[in-house]
């Protein structure tokens, strides 16, 4: 009869076991039947009424029924342990996980690549004021007083700022304010290359209120167009590629005389205007892109910057960073470059 107490009582902790949910219920089971006032303490309560020879089969069955117990508890207790807390294996020789990096912004890596095509043939970076006065800005490069660059509906000007030498204080509209500047600190031999931010009221997909500008001016004895065109040359070929042309046409800038459009070849078309299915190039529509201005340093000037015109010439170029970097990877819409979107800015 003994015999069969302890095989149920067996079989009845090995079913709860198995029932068990969680770890604290295998506690709550162990306590029931493995516990000091537990079940199977409670049948050893009976040992003394027992004979010797009962004695000894009692006490192998009592043992056996715990280590039995004591094994289904532990291989459940170890499946929940898995399931409710997973065991992290920590490999030191296995590599970390890298963080994500950044970069440089589109607009500064063109800054960058500029900087450097020109350093290679002996311009000097620089930078001028964003906040200029009026004649460095307009008055010293032969802007008449009535011009519509001077307008307030094309120029910033900043309120309650006036100097009794230079006149009204303005955001910079373009870097070829840093011509005078650069000839006022400097003595020819000049090559500089000056890359800033400029202001202008416009707004639209080609346009910003807010956009960057490089300059270029190469000032010294003899220089001449061939010059101009031989930098062109030079800077469109190392950065849009070795088979891009540069073309100047006849234009009117204030500040240069004579002054030119300067084209870059499409780099569809090849600067022919027709695809070689015969189409016409939906890109140019007849070979070239117009992408700044450019010329001759005009006399005036020179003698505005305290140089000699009888002595000294020079040439000069500027155009947008944003624009020549549109042209390059086929951007449409300038406002991509400021939107901030890391959709776009990790494609490059």
């Amino acid at each position: 009869m003994l015999k069969d107490q302890i095989t149920n009582l067996k079989n009845e902790a090995i079913g709860q076991i198995l029932e068990a949910k969680s770890l604290q219920e295998l506690e709550e089971i162990r306590a029931r039947f493995l516990g000091r006032s537990g079940k199977i303490n409670e049948l050893t309560q009976v040992i003394p009424q027992l004979t010797e020879a009962e004695k000894g089969q009692f006490g192998r069955l009592i043992n056996e029924t715990k280590k039995t117990i004591t094994e289904v508890l532990q291989q459940a207790q170890d499946k929940l342990q898995t399931t409710e807390r997973p065991e992290i294996f920590f490999d030191p020789t296995v590599p970390g996980i890298q963080p994500p990096l950044g970069h440089l912004h589109l607009i500064t890596q063109a800054i960058e690549e500029i900087t450097a095509i020109f350093e290679k043939i002996g311009f000097r970076r620089v930078r001028y004021p964003e906040v200029e006065w009026d004649w460095y800005a307009f008055g010293g490069l032969n802007f008449p007083e009535n011009h519509p660059a001077r307008d307030e509906w094309e120029t910033f000007f900043v309120a309650n700022l006036y100097h009794g030498k230079f006149g009204r204080g303005l955001l910079t509209p373009h870097t070829s304010s840093g011509q005078l500047r650069e000839m006022e600190n400097n003595r020819p031999p000049i090559r500089m290359l000056n890359i800033a931010k400029c202001y202008r009221r416009q707004s639209d997909i080609s346009h910003a209120p807010m956009f960057y500008q490089f300059e270029g001016l190469v000032i010294d004895e003899n220089i001449n167009i061939t010059h101009l065109k031989g930098t062109l040359d030079y800077f469109f070929k190392s950065y849009f590629g070795p088979d891009r042309q540069a073309r100047i046409r006849p234009y009117h800038f204030q500040f240069t005389e004579p002054s030119f459009e300067v084209d870059v070849s499409c780099s569809e078309c090849h600067g022919a205007g027709i695809l070689a299915s015969g189409e016409v190039c939906r890109v140019c529509k007849n070979g070239w892109l117009e992408i700044g201005g450019a010329g001759m340093v005009h006399p005036q000037v020179l003698k505005n910057g305290g140089l000699d015109p009888q002595k000294y010439t020079g040439f000069a170029f500027g155009w947008g960073v944003e624009r020549v970097l549109m042209m390059k990877y086929g951007l449409g819409d300038i406002r991509l470059l400021f939107e901030g979107d890391l959709r776009f800015l990790q494609q490059f």
